[in-house]
């Protein structure tokens, strides 16, 4: 079972061997964690996600960390929240799943989450937090696993979350 981190601040600071971008499907830049990322990465990072031709709903794929001090960038893009009834818990179990793989696939061990699909796309917080735990939790692709916190709030959730277990 991975060992499981909290942190508060920015994911493009964080020193792992991949962190999880929390993309579009067509994998452009966006805002929130997806622009930060992309910002800090540098455009190196846009022209490898173009190569890469887009990724689906609860997919993810892999480029270089650029200019990140994470070594790979794992790109997932999260279901838009429809009020529950167009499988966004699947969708989002499933970006948690397949990142897991494409760490374990390119060696990493070490790996860190934003709160996928929480912002702009509006999955309750407190929902797309016991989802993302319950999907690492379960996994022994990679030894630690930190969640990376932007707000206070989601941080405050995850660490409730922790401690009912």
């Amino acid at each position: 079972m991975a060992k499981i981190l909290l942190r508060q601040g920015d994911i493009t600071q964080i020193k792992t061997d991949a962190i999880v971008n929390a993309a579009n499907v067509r994998l452009r830049g966006g805002g929130g964690v997806d622009g930060a990322i992309h910002r800090a990465a540098g455009p190196e990072l846009n022209e490898a996600c173009q190569k890469l031709g887009g990724c689906p709903t609860g997919a993810a794929k892999t480029t270089p960390g650029f200019n990140l001090p994470a070594k790979y960038i794992i790109h997932t893009p999260g279901p838009i929240w429809r009020g529950g009834t167009k499988n966004e818990a699947k969708l989002l179990a499933s970006c948690y799943a397949n990142c897991l793989k494409q760490a374990a696939a390119h060696g990493c061990r070490t790996i860190a989450f934003p709160a996928i699909s929480t912002g702009i796309y509006g999955f309750p917080l407190e929902k797309a937090c016991q989802i993302a735990l319950e999907c690492v939790q379960k996994s022994e692709l990679v030894s630690e696993v930190v969640f990376v916190c932007y707000d206070r709030r989601t941080y405050q959730v995850y660490q409730e979350l922790l401690h009912q277990k």
